[in-house]
């Protein structure tokens, strides 16, 4: 070994999480100097991420990061072609990490994107990409929850003496189980309303309904079923589904008026 040692192999191991061989290579490349051997390794994972930038990525995790007056929020989300690589340790803190800028920098550009991704790529050795680094901001305490495995979670914005309280954090919480499209009925397109009552009508005709029945159980079914399905406010709430979503604010956090939200999920398009 010329020009470094075994001690220098497994130092550059540790710090750069390569494998051996390569460590070796990268040594034998810079002629035994230790800080050019990083370097090539590092342009090695740069040209490692290009090969693998075409690999499908079906796990990932999702992370938050909240400033200390709680009015804005760090977001990351960052998928991997495996949960090997998704569950690991580094890989979380590394995700941690993207929020954190977001939190203090803003929302990274798509060039910035790929700068992360292809870190990351490089510490693992398979395709990662960087969905969302989106930084969200509120006038009002942002409320978010994280699902215990990382892989989904919900930020609500709201207004009131209850913005970014406990209850709007279970607001939060049933945004992951319901997964709405919309916060009120008065953001519903008037497009999607129409697509949905022609859906209806048409179902309707088929069960055999006369056509002036079928109107009335088309409209029915839009109000009673598909808004209850895409509208946060007007769904059944995920602990109590006797009530809505709407009726627990004004129990749990009387005078509150959540005005948006957003949803992240591994494997949903951002």
């Amino acid at each position: 070994m010329a020009g470094y040692t075994a001690a220098d192999v497994k130092r550059l191991r540790e710090e750069t999480d390569a494998p051996m061989m390569e460590c070796k290579a990268a040594l034998e490349e810079a002629g035994g100097d230790y800080e050019r051997a990083k370097e090539v390794l590092r342009e090695k994972g740069k040209a490692s991420a290009g090969k693998k930038a075409g690999r499908a990525t079906n796990a990932g995790a999702v992370a938050f990061a909240s400033s200390e007056s709680g009015n804005v929020l760090g977001v990351a989300l960052v998928e991997s072609e495996t949960d090997f690589v998704s569950n690991n340790e580094k890989f979380v803190a590394m995700v941690q990490e993207i929020a954190n800028w977001a939190r203090d920098n803003g929302t990274a550009d798509e060039a910035k994107k790929k700068e992360f991704s292809d870190e990351i790529i490089a510490a693992f050795r398979e395709n990662c990409v960087v969905k969302v680094a989106e930084q969200l901001t509120s006038d009002s305490k942002i409320a978010y929850y994280l699902h215990h495995d990382k892989t989904n979670g919900a930020a609500v914005m709201s207004s009131g003496e209850g913005a970014g309280s406990e209850a709007i954090r279970k607001v939060a919480v049933h945004i992951s189980w319901g997964k709405p499209e919309f916060t009120s009925k008065d953001q519903l397109p008037q497009e999607k309303l129409d697509a949905e009552y022609k859906i209806e009508f048409e179902r309707a005709l088929n069960e055999g309904k006369p056509e002036n029945i079928a109107k009335n159980i088309a409209q029915g079914r839009v109000n009673k079923e598909y808004i209850k399905q895409v509208v946060l406010l007007e769904q059944p709430f995920y602990v109590d589904q006797g009530k809505t979503v709407s009726q627990y604010i004004a129990e749990e956090a009387k005078g509150t008026q959540v005005t948006g939200f957003r949803y992240f999920a591994v494997g949903q398009d951002a």
